[in-house]
């Protein structure tokens, strides 16, 4: 990844166009796209080593943008059209990829038939083209081979359950920018380790409020390192190894880390505390049977919640959003909706699935149902307008920031993020191995 040069201290984002921009123009125009080599981490300790590097299998040849040449100082409107269509000029190529230009509310005239499944009535959302097939069944194959060769991360009676989880066909679906199949790889360990901390600490497979936060400090070390004297790190060196949530996250962040720069590995570690903190405030309120407001609910939703997905779209596109770009507020802003809008998809999505389930689950509906005093059906559908309003946000947030910042690492990174959310939602509405629909249309 190139070196995004150094970061003033302090800057707005007029004063980081400023000091980034020439320098990121500079190296589209003095050469075309690389795809950067990933390197295998060494084996953990105790681990088999991971398969080799395969080679890297194509993305689809990307159109030049018939729009190059636009008006130089776009309005918000203009701006959002941008961020869809993708960036345009000298060196721009490699940044298109392909996202539907048409939101659809319910059933959008035009709108592509999707291959399993229906969207949600009246859910705001862009529908995206199928995922290569190719790339998804080769990265299909190479997640199950980590999952079981290297960190051993199920017993064969869970087998039926990885598969249906689709996620291969997933990170394909919300990275078409992706390389190689190498940088899918990157999303697709963390997906899948984080998941396994949910499932086995959290939720269906043995997890459970009580006891939490120590094992979410624990499973965290495996991602930000414990620096302790030499007399106890050989114990925490062993702890790392002492069930399939922490190896999943020790060898998925390895490998991150080896593909990524030091501030982006930072960034994704801030974005998992988060996380974890969002596990906790929901643990805790399921362990004092508390049904929280709405807006609390919301608060929880925006830590628990995909954030840290889209937040490395640049790592996975093997490039670099800079450090100082990334932390502006606006920008904050845009990941924040962006996390706050695709959680709520999976509230709406998983609704019967939670409902059928033992005990009693928590999502937006019921919350709604229970503060608002509405019926089910009222409160799912005020929770998709609450998911719609979200979506708006975002892409007004968007479209601001690429007004306000025309640089080339902002507008792939801000299409990245609209792609993922896209990708998302379409993997939510095409798993029926997973989900259903509730009857209330």
């Amino acid at each position: 990844m190139p070196d995004p040069g150094p970061s003033p201290l302090q800057s707005s984002l007029p004063a980081a166009v400023v000091s980034f921009g020439a320098h990121i123009l500079a190296n589209a125009l003095a050469a075309g796209p690389v795809e950067p080599a990933l390197p295998s981490p060494p084996a953990p300790s105790g681990l088999p080593a991971g398969p080799p590097v395969l080679t890297p299998v194509s993305a689809p040849a990307p159109v030049p943008d018939a729009g190059a040449g636009a008006a130089a100082a776009p309005q918000p409107g203009a701006a959002l059209e941008r961020i869809l269509r993708g960036p345009s000029g000298l060196g721009t190529a490699s940044l298109h990829w392909a996202r539907s230009e048409e939101p659809t509310a319910a059933a959008a005239p035009g709108a592509p038939a999707p291959v399993a499944g229906r969207p949600i009535p009246g859910l705001y959302h862009h529908p995206v083209p199928e995922p290569d097939p190719v790339r998804v069944e080769e990265l299909s194959r190479r997640i199950k081979a980590w999952a079981l060769d290297e960190v051993s991360l199920y017993p064969e009676d869970w087998e039926d359950q990885f598969d249906g989880f689709s996620v291969g066909r997933y990170m394909v679906a919300c990275h078409p920018d992706a390389p190689s199949i190498d940088h899918l790889m990157l999303a697709t360990r963390l997906m899948v380790a984080e998941n396994a901390v949910d499932d086995c600490y959290c939720e269906d497979h043995g997890g459970s409020p009580v006891g939490l936060g120590g094992r979410l400090l624990l499973a965290h070390t495996a991602l930000d390192p414990l620096h302790t004297t030499k007399e106890y790190a050989p114990d925490w060196e062993a702890s790392l190894l002492s069930d399939a949530p922490r190896r999943a996250y020790r060898s998925a962040m390895e490998y991150f880390l080896q593909a990524s720069t030091p501030s982006q590995a930072d960034r994704f570690r801030h974005d998992m505390a988060r996380l974890h903190m969002g596990y906790l405030a929901e643990g805790a309120w399921a362990q004092t049977e508390y049904v929280p407001e709405v807006w609390e609910y919301l608060a929880m939703r925006q830590f628990n919640n995909f954030r840290p997905c889209p937040t490395i779209t640049d790592a996975v596109g093997g490039y670099e959003l800079p450090a100082d770009l990334h932390a502006q507020p606006a920008m904050q802003r845009v990941i924040a909706l962006a996390g706050n809008a695709t959680t709520i998809v999976n509230d709406l999505y998983s609704y019967t699935k939670e409902l059928a389930a033992p005990g009693r689950h928590m999502n937006l509906p019921v919350v709604i149902a229970e503060r608002e005093g509405c019926s089910d059906q009222e409160a799912y559908l005020k929770a998709v307008e609450v998911h719609n309003d979200l979506m708006r946000d975002f892409e007004a947030a968007a479209a601001d920031l690429a007004a306000t910042c025309p640089v080339p690492s902002v507008q792939r990174f801000l299409r990245g993020v609209a792609v993922w959310v896209d990708g998302n939602h379409y993997w939510h509405q095409t798993n029926t191995y997973r989900y259903s629909l509730p009857d209330f249309w």
